[in-house]
């Protein structure tokens, strides 16, 4: 059974840091891309940050610069740092997981609500 589980997820105030951690289980972790996609109350799902097999990484432009994706292929677990958070970073936070050859995500989590405010 595939399982992808996020933590990490709370309240934060403006400015401040947060690590999100999604453990995966059930497939073939290192094969396959791991993303961070968020969606706050009214608006459509973002993709904040994708990490393929290779190591290589893309942001959104709205946390270029503040958020860092990292995996851990020995543990499973793909991380997200989330530094100088702003209001607008509210949202429940999704880790989602996509083979080599999909251009869309084969596995979801099922999220973890991140709020900043003061």
């Amino acid at each position: 059974e595939v399982q992808l589980v996020e933590s990490g997820g709370g309240l934060v105030q403006p400015g401040g840091s947060r690590r999100l951690s999604c453990a995966a289980s059930g497939f073939t972790f290192s094969s396959y891309a791991m993303a961070w996609v968020r969606q706050a109350p009214g608006k459509e799902r973002e993709l904040v940050a994708d990490i393929n097999i290779g190591g290589r990484k893309y942001y959104a432009d709205s946390v270029k610069g503040r958020f860092t994706i990292s995996r851990d292929n020995a543990k499973n677990t793909v991380y997200l740092q989330m530094n100088s958070l702003k209001p607008e970073d509210t949202a429940v936070y999704y880790c989602a997981a996509r083979d080599y050859y999909s251009s869309s995500y084969n596995f979801w989590g099922q999220g973890t609500q991140v709020a900043v405010s003061s």
